[in-house]
């Protein structure tokens, strides 16, 4: 984000927290992006004072969330107000649709990319979380995704969450440097990571880093433009010349 989003960004924050102190309730946000979410979390931190806050997109490790803040005797009835709904599509399992062929359709209904979640698409089914007014118009113009016909329903739980692929990649590493880590993981050699790296192509929890020597931690997600999107699954003791074991899950 530029400097002017940024301020943008944290003053609508500002205002959720304004209006749930006036109002004494919550106050949800639209859809946040996972630099969003990693943003917020950190302004709210520090920002909320005695109100509470929490990021939830349907499910537990949902990309798009949306940020709640509200009253400490909320907290029992926050989750199931959250102003989105997960919306069901069906069709013949033989017709391949993606991702892609969702995001197309919604956004070719001049949909905002805010009033969208996170879209899980598996064999014969899809799931999508929407915002309650996206999902009335979803459920009422759309009968297909490109040119394969779906059927839509609103009653049906998240079932989707093991949908997401993932290929595992292990080796070994000089160190937990970033330069080290996306050259096992995008297959490069350390020179050509470093480029990348210092060409701002590189993204540490969901934050742009250009730091080679930035020393990475179990659990932080990478983004390599061009190669992927990883997670350092896993850090497991050093080989007898002292370069270490580590595991990488790469979306797929």
């Amino acid at each position: 984000m530029t400097d002017q989003s940024d301020k943008l960004f944290t003053a609508r924050l500002a205002d959720l927290v304004s209006l749930c102190e006036r109002d004494g309730t919550y106050e949800f946000s639209s859809f946040l992006d996972e630099r969003q979410c990693a943003d917020a979390e950190q302004w709210c931190k520090t920002n909320t004072g005695s109100l509470r806050y929490r990021l939830w997109g349907g499910y537990e490790n949902a990309r798009r969330r949306m940020l709640a803040v509200y009253p400490d005797y909320c907290e029992e009835y926050v989750e199931g107000n959250y102003p989105f709904v997960c919306l069901t599509f069906t069709y013949r399992r033989e017709d391949k649709l993606t991702h892609r062929d969702f995001l197309g359709t919604f956004m070719g209904m001049q949909l905002r990319r805010e009033v969208i979640g996170d879209i899980v698409v598996g064999e014969g089914i899809a799931q999508a979380f929407v915002t309650e007014v996206a999902a009335k118009l979803i459920t009422t113009t759309v009968s297909k995704i490109g040119r394969v016909g779906v059927k839509i329903t609103d009653s049906k739980a998240f079932e989707l969450e093991d949908a997401q692929k993932f290929m595992d990649i292990s080796g070994t590493v000089a160190s937990l440097r970033l330069d080290c880590t996306v050259g096992l993981a995008a297959h490069l050699s350390r020179e050509k990571a470093a480029v990348l790296i210092r060409s701002e192509k590189v993204d540490v929890n969901h934050h742009t880093v250009s730091s080679v020597s930035h020393e990475l931690k179990e659990g932080d997600v990478l983004s390599v433009r061009g190669c992927g999107r990883f997670i350092l699954s896993g850090i497991n003791g050093s080989t007898k010349k002292g370069r270490i074991h580590i595991n990488l899950r790469k979306y797929i």
